[in-house]
């Protein structure tokens, strides 16, 4: 034990070191898919691995990657970078759910999210499921109608997660008050007793 202890202090020597393990921490990775590739040259076929991580905060943050290499390890070095560097913010309701339903499209892939209450579970298939845990949702049904390609799904995913609109957004694009938007149908629906009455 004293040993690590030890390392741990000479690695918080160098700067450069000391604020990686801060950064890495933030961020939680899951690889979805890997797959074995190959390249025909002069001498014959070279083989390599391509990755795909997803990667993101669980607190409303979230990008893929893609990485090929000779190594498994190096691959999913590669794509976890990537996908660091292509993160994406998403408001979530209550820190839980997406704020209304929606669809995303990548070439064949076509993804249907709808909002959830407290208690329903991520429901959703592989890519999709590892988008919304690293996302930080708690509560969504998810389907995939179209591709099955973990690639275009989780574009697709992406794609409808980006047109999300936030009750703070819509406010700030009206020039209105979050509090406005939010009780409007409450205000119509008096509205129409009154008229009735």
């Amino acid at each position: 034990m004293a040993e690590r202890d030890n390392r741990g202090g000479n690695r918080g020597g160098n700067d450069r070191r000391d604020n990686r393990p801060e950064e890495n921490p933030e961020f939680a990775d899951r690889l979805v898919a890997i797959n074995r590739v190959s390249k025909t040259v002069k001498g014959g076929k070279r083989f390599g691995f391509a990755a795909l991580v997803v990667v993101g905060d669980q607190r409303g943050r979230v990008g893929f990657g893609k990485g090929k290499a000779k190594e498994v390890p190096e691959a999913i070095r590669k794509a976890t970078e990537q996908a660091k560097r292509s993160m994406i913010r998403v408001a979530l309701k209550d820190s839980r759910t997406l704020h209304h339903d929606m669809e995303g499209r990548h070439g064949a892939g076509k993804v249907v999210m709808r909002t959830a209450v407290a208690g329903t579970g991520i429901i959703a298939g592989g890519p999709m499921r590892a988008v919304f845990e690293m996302l930080g949702i708690q509560d969504i049904v998810a389907k995939s109608i179209g591709s099955a390609n973990p690639y275009n799904m989780i574009r697709a995913t992406i794609d409808g997660l980006k047109h999300e609109a936030s009750p703070r957004s819509v406010a700030s694009r009206r020039g209105k008050k979050v509090a406005e938007i939010l009780r409007k149908p409450e205000t119509e629906a008096a509205a129409s007793e009154t008229v009735e009455a």
